[in-house]
């Protein structure tokens, strides 16, 4: 493996369209209830509009030589971007500031999972979100089976704050400052 990670400007996320649609489908094949809800989930959907409606975005994409493997995208967005038609993501009260903090997007290819590339692209992540002084919330919104990524996160020093939709996603919450 000849490992490289790239930050790609908003204008260049096209090269995660491969990879997004990948991570919506995996997420549908691990969903053990209304798998349905991810049929109309594709980079389109959820990427683009994710990045057009965020205040700050952060996309790190992960090569096996010149091969796009994975990525993590992130945001810093108004809290209210997270209470709209799909669902309400958490109680917008809880929040004091205005901007929260967001791991939006991650994925990476099963053959490069176990290699310490998912913990590297976790921490660009977070070092990342953590030089806005004006955010203290940080979010982390995982689909429902997705135990592994759940359990990833908790390690990382996330909490389950709640679920929503009857349990289509757990919401994974932090409020202080990551490693």
């Amino acid at each position: 493996m000849n490992i490289t990670y790239e930050v790609i400007p908003d204008n260049e996320i096209a090269c995660c369209r491969e990879l997004c649609n990948e991570l919506m489908a995996f997420q549908k094949s691990k969903a053990n209830m209304k798998p349905e809800l991810f049929d109309n989930m594709k980079f389109e959907t959820r990427m683009i509009p994710s990045i057009k409606s965020a205040i700050h975005n952060h996309i790190v994409v992960v090569k096996d030589d010149d091969k796009p493997v994975g990525y993590v995208y992130s945001n810093i967005s108004p809290k209210e971007t997270y209470s709209n038609d799909f669902a309400t993501f958490f109680d917008l009260s809880t929040v004091t500031k205005n901007d929260v903090g967001c791991l939006s997007q991650f994925y990476l290819k099963e053959e490069y999972r176990q290699h310490g590339i998912g913990s590297t692209l976790f921490n660009l992540s977070m070092k990342w979100l953590q030089q806005f002084d004006d955010v203290e919330d940080y979010f982390i919104f995982v689909s429902n089976g997705n135990d592994i990524a759940l359990e990833f996160y908790k390690r990382k020093g996330f909490s389950v704050s709640h679920d929503i939709l009857d349990g289509f996603i757990t919401v994974l919450r932090s409020n202080r400052k990551l490693p």
